[in-house]
């Protein structure tokens, strides 16, 4: 019989082996990705485009637009046909933007994908964004900016990212203005210079059979036309001299402040980033760490607190996020400032460490529970430049931490007096 008072042994994880992808290169140049394995006949197709010349802070509402009015209409499909004829096959069809890429995903049957890709390809390649329909996005997506300028919270996050990046394409956060400047021509001209087989790079996974594989090459490797990319060389972002200024945004109805710390750091490629990844699960990457059992367990201040890292393509951020009363706002910021001391200052029981350390572990093997998990993780290092030995490498480097890497961690990422800290709300307590 077990015995239940008595905790399971911990199982380090030594190696974790992950779905290498086939490579091949399209006749036009495109790099395409395919992880065959599972065993329902589903895929999921993915093509990503990098946002190009974001240097121009004026681009990346355009690079947002576009993503958003991707399924509005093309020479051959207006939106209502494009989402009929998806929803007709039980499909998914969703553009996504991010920072660094701009992309569009299909989940379909294997059965259904033949009839889908041509929808796909006139998507890519011959949208027009019509002016009806780019008039309703932007009366929406001013209403709905609108709104969330009222929340402290989505306010906080828009100052604290304009505040670490200062002047880079990662500080963009649209105003409402910007939306009245968006024209059609803008728009479609990004669209010709970056939705191309020459900026494109394209991810299968699921139960890939030879037909779907032979169709996605034709399609879109032999019958796609890359166009040269006239692309200014992008470049890591500028830290700069990084202070710990106050920005207090004083909102004198307020019940709750939305509080932000952090500032930029490294991202990814650096050698101490699985270190920093460590060390900020113990700070609040996990609903055990420090600032969880302080400020939400302990004193109560919150029904939650967390703090994260951004890996980024050209930088990356660190940052500590949470909502209180505006009683407690200072005496919030004093706690989060002690127990980033603590980590500096005194090392971390070896029983603690080793909980988070299986915490990690478990965490990164329930993270590939299907063959699209596998591919989140290769695109991760992909297109920082990295390869799929990044991770063991990461397992191995937790493995290895000890109270003293964590603590001199701590020293060399981790100042609380050179940290943004941005607040929406009220400064009491």
């Amino acid at each position: 019989m077990i015995d239940r008072t008595i905790a399971p042994q911990f199982n380090v994880v030594e190696e974790v082996r992950l779905l290498q992808p086939e490579h091949e290169v399209l006749q036009n140049g495109v790099d395409l990705f395919v992880f065959n394995s599972g065993e329902q006949d589903l895929v999921k197709i993915e093509w990503v485009f990098q946002n190009l010349n974001t240097e121009d802070l004026h681009l990346p509402l355009l690079n947002i637009a576009l993503a958003g009015m991707f399924l509005e209409g093309t020479k051959q499909y207006a939106s209502a046909e494009i989402a009929e004829k998806v929803d007709f096959y039980g499909a998914f069809l969703q553009p996504e933007y991010s920072f660094d890429h701009t992309s569009l995903t299909l989940y379909a049957l294997n059965k259904h994908v033949e009839k889908l890709l041509p929808i796909v390809k006139s998507v890519l390649t011959e949208s027009i964004f019509p002016e009806s329909e780019l008039n309703t996005y932007v009366r929406n997506n001013k209403q709905n900016l609108s709104v969330s300028l009222k929340k402290n919270d989505f306010v906080a996050r828009r100052v604290f990212n304009k505040t670490i990046f200062d002047s880079n394409r990662y500080a963009y956060s649209p105003e409402i203005e910007d939306y009245d400047r968006l024209e059609r021509s803008d728009i479609l001209k990004l669209y010709q210079h970056q939705i191309n087989a020459g900026n494109c790079t394209i991810f299968i996974s699921g139960r890939v059979t030879n037909q779907i594989h032979q169709t996605v090459r034709k399609i879109f490797g032999d019958q796609w036309d890359a166009r040269p990319l006239d692309q200014t060389q992008q470049r890591m972002v500028d830290k700069g001299s990084q202070k710990g200024n106050l920005i207090l945004i004083e909102r004198p109805d307020a019940l709750q402040s939305a509080i932000r710390v952090g500032y930029q750091t490294i991202n990814r490629k650096h050698p101490d980033f699985s270190s920093l990844q460590l060390l900020n699960t113990i700070l609040g990457g996990y609903f055990g760490s420090r600032l969880m059992s302080n400020i939400r367990e302990e004193k109560g201040f919150t029904y939650g607190i967390g703090s994260g890292i951004a890996s980024l393509k050209y930088g990356a951020f660190f940052t500590i996020a949470t909502e209180v009363g505006v009683g407690v706002t200072n005496a919030t910021l004093v706690e989060i400032e002690k127990e980033i001391d603590r980590l500096r200052n005194e090392p971390i029981p070896i029983e603690e460490l080793n909980l988070v350390k299986n915490y990690v572990n478990g965490a990164f093997l329930g993270s590939l529970e299907n063959v699209f998990s596998h591919v989140d993780k290769f695109k991760n290092v992909h297109f920082v430049g990295l390869d799929l030995t990044y991770y063991n490498r990461h397992l191995q480097i937790v493995k290895s931490s000890t109270p003293e890497t964590i603590m001199n961690t701590a020293n060399k990422y981790l100042d609380y007096n050179n940290m943004i800290k941005v607040v929406v709300g009220k400064m009491v307590g």
